[in-house]
C-alpha cells in the first residue's frame, strides 16, 4: 500500500491530513504540559499541607509529639512530603522525556512536510506548464488546418470560375499551398509537444508524485510512531514512581502500626505524675469543746503555759489562728492559689477560667499587705513557704522549680542538669580547640601570636566554672528530690535565692515543705514532731477587728470540696452568708455559722445580695 499509487490524485487532501496530524501532536504536547503543571501544583499543595501540620520548633506542640500516635502522624507528614516529591519527579520526567523532545520533533516535522509539499507543487507546476504548451500547439495546429482548408476551397472556386484571370488563379493556388505547408508544420510541432507532454505526465504520475507521496507517507507514519512512543513514555514515567509511592504508603501503614496505646498511657503518667500520696482520713473535729484562747500582752517569748498550738495548713479554716481568723493576714495566707474550677454542668458567665490566680482583696493590695505582715509582730512559722506562695501567686517560677510537684520537679531538674552538661561539654571542646591552636602558635610563631588566645581561653575557662557551679547546684536539688540528700543544704538555699538572712529572727521553727496535688503549697506538721508557734503580743488591729458583715446570702448549686488554702467546702443545696462578692476573679467569699469562712467558685453558688447592705451592687 502506497500513497503514491493509491492517492496519486489526492494531493490537497494529503496536505490537509498531514497538517491535521501535526495539530494532533501539538495538542498532545499541550496535554502533557498541563499534566506537568498539575503535578507541580499538586506536589506544592501536598508540601504546604505537610508543612502546615508540622510541629513548630520550641513550642508546646513539639513536646506533644513524644506520644506514639503523634509520632505516627509526624511520620505520615514526612511520607506525604516524599509522596509530593514523587509527583515533582513525574513532572520533571514528563517535561524532559516527552515535552522537550516532541516540541523539537514538531519543528523538524513541519520543515520536512513543507519541503515535501514544495516539491509536489513544483512538479504540479511543471506538468501544468507542459499541458499549456500542448494546448497552445494544438490550437495552432487546428487553426492552421482550418486556414489551409479555406485556402484550398478558395483556390478551387477561383479555378472553376471562367471570369477569373489566370494570374488570380495562380495566386490562389500558391496561397493554398502555403497554408497547407503551415498546417503540416503545426501538425509536426503539435505531435512533438504531445509526445513530450505524455512523457512528462507519465513521469509525473509514476515517478515524481509517488516519490513525494511516499516521503509524506513515511513522515506521517513516523509521526504516528512517535506519538505512540510518547504515550508509552507517559505511562512509564508514572510507573517508575509507583514503587517509591508504594514505599511511602507502606511507611504510613508502618507508622500507624507503631502506635502503642499502652506506651502513650505511660507517657501521660510520666508527664503528669505528681509523686504525692493519696490523702488520708480526715480527723474528727469536736466543736463541743470550748475554744481556749490565751494571748500574751507582751511578745512571742512570753510564758508558754496555757497557750494554744497554732497549726498552719490544716483542713479546718475555723481553727486556723482562731483569734484572728478574719483579719487581713489570714486573708492573704488562705486565699486560693489558682483559678476556680468549672462547675460540673455548664459554667456560669461569672466563672472566669482565665482570670487572676487569686481573688482580689477588698481593702488593700497584696504588696501592701505583705509589707504590713512582715513589719508586724505576728510572724508565720516559715518565711520560705510564704515566698513560695507569693511566687506562685505572681506567676514567677523559682529557680529550683519548687512550685512543681515532686515528680515533675525531678524531671525539670534532670532536664536542666542535662542541658548544663551539654553546655559544659561544648565549652570544654572549645577550650581544647583553643589550647591546641595555642600550641600550634607556640611551635610556629609565624602562624599567629599565642598571647592573643589567652583572653579567649580565660573567658571559656571562666564560663566552664560557672556552668559547673550551676550544674552542681541543680544536682544538689535533684539529689534532694530523689531522696539522696535528707534536706536542702544551707549553701543550696543561698544559691536558690529563696533563703533570707532574716528567717532565723522571724521564724522559730520551719515546718517540713509539702506540695499539694493541685500545684499549691502548704506547710503541714508531721505526726511525729509538730512545730509550735506561739502567737503573743498582737497588734490591736488584729485583736479588735470585727467580722465582716454579711452583704447577702447564697445557695450552693453544686458540691465543692475546698482542698486549697483559703477555700471552704460546701454541699449542694446549702445556704450560706456572703461577706465578699466576686471581684472578677471567679471567687466569692462566704461564711458558715459565724466561725467558718472561705472562698468558693462563683459558678458553684447562686448569690442573693442585700440591696441595703453596704458595698452591695445591684444586678439586673
Amino acid at each position: 500500500m502506497s500513497w503514491g499509487t493509491e492517492l496519486w490524485d489526492q494531493f490537497d487532501n494529503l496536505e490537509k491530513h498531514t497538517q491535521w496530524g501535526i495539530d494532533i501532536l501539538e495538542k498532545y504536547i499541550k496535554f502533557v504540559k498541563e499534566r506537568t503543571e498539575i503535578e507541580l501544583s499538586y506536589a506544592k499543595q501536598l508540601r504546604n499541607l505537610s508543612k502546615k501540620y508540622q510541629p513548630k520548633k520550641n513550642s508546646k506542640e513539639e513536646e506533644e509529639y513524644k506520644y506514639t500516635a503523634c509520632k505516627a502522624f509526624l511520620s505520615t507528614l514526612n511520607e506525604l512530603n516524599d509522596y509530593a516529591g514523587q509527583h515533582e519527579v513525574i513532572s520533571e520526567n514528563m517535561t524532559s522525556q516527552i515535552t522537550v523532545d516532541l516540541v523539537r520533533y514538531v519543528q523538524e516535522l513541519k520543515q520536512e512536510r513543507k519541503s515535501n509539499f514544495h516539491d509536489g507543487r513544483k512538479a504540479q507546476q511543471h506538468i501544468e506548464t507542459c499541458w499549456k504548451q500542448l494546448e497552445s500547439s494544438k490550437r495552432r495546429f487546428e487553426r492552421d488546418c482550418k486556414e489551409a482548408d479555406r485556402a484550398q476551397q478558395y483556390f478551387e472556386k477561383m479555378d472553376a470560375d471562367i471570369n477569373v484571370t489566370k494570374a488570380d488563379v495562380e495566386k490562389a493556388r500558391q496561397q493554398a499551398q502555403m497554408r497547407q505547408q503551415m498546417a503540416e508544420d503545426s501538425k509536426a510541432d503539435y505531435s512533438l509537444i504531445l509526445q513530450r507532454f505524455n512523457q512528462e505526465q507519465w513521469e509525473y504520475y509514476h515517478t515524481h508524485i509517488p516519490n513525494i507521496f511516499q516521503k509524506i507517507q513515511e513522515m506521517e507514519e513516523r509521526r504516528i510512531v512517535r506519538i505512540g512512543e510518547s504515550m508509552k513514555t507517559y505511562a512509564e514515567v508514572d510507573r517508575q514512581v509507583i514503587p517509591i509511592i508504594g514505599k511511602c504508603l507502606d511507611g504510613i501503614v508502618k507508622a500507624a502500626e507503631s502506635i502503642d496505646q499502652k506506651n502513650d498511657s505511660q507517657l501521660v503518667v510520666e508527664a503528669y505524675k505528681s509523686g504525692f500520696e493519696p490523702p488520708g482520713d480526715i480527723e474528727f473535729e469536736d466543736y463541743t469543746q470550748p475554744m481556749k484562747r490565751t494571748v500574751s500582752d507582751n511578745s512571742l517569748s512570753s510564758s508558754k503555759e496555757g497557750k494554744p498550738e497554732l497549726k498552719f495548713g490544716g483542713k479546718s479554716r475555723g481553727k486556723l489562728w482562731p483569734f484572728i481568723k478574719k483579719n487581713k493576714l489570714m486573708t492573704l495566707l488562705t486565699s486560693p492559689h489558682q483559678p476556680p474550677p468549672p462547675p460540673p454542668a455548664s459554667a456560669s458567665p461569672s466563672a472566669v477560667p482565665n482570670g487572676p490566680q487569686s481573688p482580689k482583696q477588698q481593702k488593700e493590695p497584696l504588696s501592701h499587705r505583705f509589707n504590713e505582715f512582715m513589719t508586724s509582730k505576728p510572724k508565720i512559722h516559715c518565711f520560705r513557704s510564704l515566698k513560695r506562695g507569693l511566687s506562685l501567686k505572681l506567676g514567677v517560677t523559682p529557680e529550683d522549680f519548687s512550685n512543681f510537684p515532686p515528680e515533675q520537679r525531678r524531671k525539670k531538674l534532670q532536664q536542666k542538669v542535662d542541658d548544663l552538661n551539654k553546655e559544659i561539654q561544648k565549652e570544654t571542646d572549645q577550650r581544647d580547640a583553643i589550647t591546641k591552636m595555642k600550641d600550634v602558635y607556640l611551635k610556629n610563631p609565624q602562624m599567629g601570636d599565642p598571647a592573643s588566645l589567652d583572653h579567649k581561653l580565660a573567658e571559656v575557662t571562666q564560663n566552664i566554672e560557672k556552668l559547673r557551679l550551676e550544674a552542681h547546684k541543680f544536682e544538689a536539688w535533684l539529689a534532694e528530690v530523689e531522696g539522696r540528700l535528707p534536706a536542702r543544704s544551707e549553701q543550696a538555699r543561698r544559691q536558690s535565692g529563696l533563703y533570707d538572712g532574716q528567717t532565723h529572727q522571724t521564724v522559730t521553727n520551719c515546718a517540713q515543705d509539702r506540695e499539694s496535688p493541685d500545684g499549691s503549697y502548704t506547710e503541714e506538721q508531721s505526726q511525729e514532731s509538730e512545730h509550735k508557734v506561739l502567737a503573743t503580743d498582737f497588734d490591736d488591729e488584729f485583736d479588735d477587728e470585727e467580722p465582716l458583715p454579711a452583704i447577702g446570702t447564697c445557695k450552693a448549686l453544686y458540691t465543692f470540696e475546698g482542698q486549697n488554702e483559703g477555700t471552704i467546702s460546701v454541699v449542694e443545696g446549702e445556704t450560706l452568708s456572703v461577706i465578699e462578692e466576686d471581684k472578677g476573679d471567679g471567687w466569692t467569699r462566704i461564711r458558715r455559722n459565724e466561725d467558718e469562712e472561705g472562698y468558693v467558685p462563683t459558678s458553684y453558688v447562686e448569690v442573693y445580695l442585700d440591696k441595703n447592705a453596704k458595698g452591695a451592687k445591684t444586678y439586673i
